[in-house]
């Protein structure tokens, strides 16, 4: 009979712990953030291992804007450190981790010059009828109809 060993992680720290555990709402799909995993030797729930480890991760990376209250930061007693991988941290009970002497960051400031671009990516769009006039030649009116009206700046 072969030797029944405890199940053994490769992901782990020096002192067998595991860095980080991901903590999302099930809304959330990791397939969509595939490099998450990478970063700390991360755990997220659906790793077999999940349950074993959580009570030692040191880190919580929380995804989008899943909320992380009391009630989560008790699955993981040894957190040190919450980082938010989104811009704001009010989906995160600051009170609760002020109280645990737990530190919290976010992403800050990093994605406002991308979600500026699309901003005016959006209103040029909208205001000039770009989408609108591609669903209009893709349906086939436009040897049909005649050419689509575009925006202009007075409207």
């Amino acid at each position: 009979m072969a030797d029944s060993q405890p199940l053994q992680s490769t992901l782990v720290t020096d002192n067998h712990l595991p860095l980080s555990i991901i903590h999302h709402n099930h809304i959330f799909t990791l397939s969509f953030y595939p490099w998450i995993k990478e970063i700390g030797n991360s755990f997220d729930p659906s790793d077999p291992l999940y349950l074993i480890h959580r009570p030692s991760a040191r880190v919580v990376i929380v995804v989008g804007h899943s909320p992380l209250k009391s009630e989560h930061l008790d699955l993981y007693p040894s957190v040190e450190v919450v980082v938010g991988t989104s811009a704001g941290v009010d989906h995160i009970d600051l009170a609760e981790c002020r109280r645990r002497n737990i530190h919290v960051t976010g992403a800050g400031d990093a994605f406002s010059e991308d979600v500026a671009d699309y901003a005016v990516a959006l209103l040029l769009d909208v205001l000039r009828h770009v989408s609108a006039a591609d669903r209009y030649v893709r349906s086939g009116l436009w040897p049909v109809v005649g050419d689509y009206p575009l925006g202009n700046k007075e409207y």
